[in-house]
């Protein structure tokens, strides 16, 4: 598959926790969004991320499962990182994983970092967010209006580092001619609507690159509160 990356701090923080990586022999594509004090979240992302390469590197013809496990994997690297030097005591990262298999593409999530099909013009989010709005939230029939103000609305309830025993959510899909697959992090979905999205991964005069600038500036526009990763594929 064609790919492409970019990430950005946006307009608010001046570091970047977020850490995205392509690797193009193992048909392997990730996307991190790091969270904890001083430099702890930037080495929760790059930490789990090349984890998962690591192990997925001792693996062969590798399946969903084996992604599974390798996030499992990177989750206990993480917590013992973590316990083991002070200064990233509480740090953790989302995860998201593309794994691309013969015809087959598999999927595995841990927080809120996303992962979506366009396809005919339609976008698709794959897998729920892990978050307290999608898994509390909305289940007490809070309106979407009342949850994109509340106070809880950036809390995760699983991420990498923090989770024991780890939940993550996977799942497969066929690679289908001319299908986007888009990985992000809520950078860019928690700011930038479905609309905006599809319009941008739609617009066929656009290579990747120029659709992956696109929508980082498309998340600055909004004011860039976070940091922005997009990683675009086509195949």
């Amino acid at each position: 598959m064609q790919s492409y990356g970019l990430s950005d701090p946006g307009r608010v923080r001046k570091n970047n926790e977020d850490y995205f990586l392509i690797d193009v022999q193992k048909n392997l594509y990730l996307v991190a969004d790091g969270m904890g004090g001083a430099q702890a979240g930037e080495t929760a992302s790059r930490l789990a991320a090349e984890t998962v390469v690591e192990s997925m590197t001792k693996r062969e013809n590798p399946n969903l499962r084996d992604l599974e496990e390798a996030l499992i994997e990177a989750n206990e690297r993480v917590k013992r990182a973590a316990a083991a030097d002070f200064n990233l005591e509480g740090m953790g990262t989302t995860l998201v994983g593309v794994l691309e298999d013969g015809n087959e593409l598999h999927v595995a999530s841990v927080g809120d970092s996303r992962v979506y099909r366009f396809e005919e013009g339609r976008l698709e989010s794959l897998l729920e967010d892990q978050t307290w709005v999608n898994e509390v939230g909305r289940r007490l029939g809070i309106d979407e209006d009342t949850l994109k103000r509340h106070p809880m609305r950036h809390v995760l309830t699983m991420a990498i580092g923090v989770g024991s025993p780890l939940r993550l959510n996977s799942c497969s899909i066929p690679r289908s001619p001319g299908i986007q697959i888009l990985m992000c992090s809520d950078g860019l979905h928690g700011v930038v609507g479905a609309e905006k999205i599809s319009q941008v991964l739609g617009n066929e005069k656009q290579n990747l690159e120029a659709k992956a600038k696109a929508l980082i500036e498309a998340a600055k526009d909004a004011g860039g509160p976070d940091n922005i990763t997009v990683l675009i594929l086509q195949g």
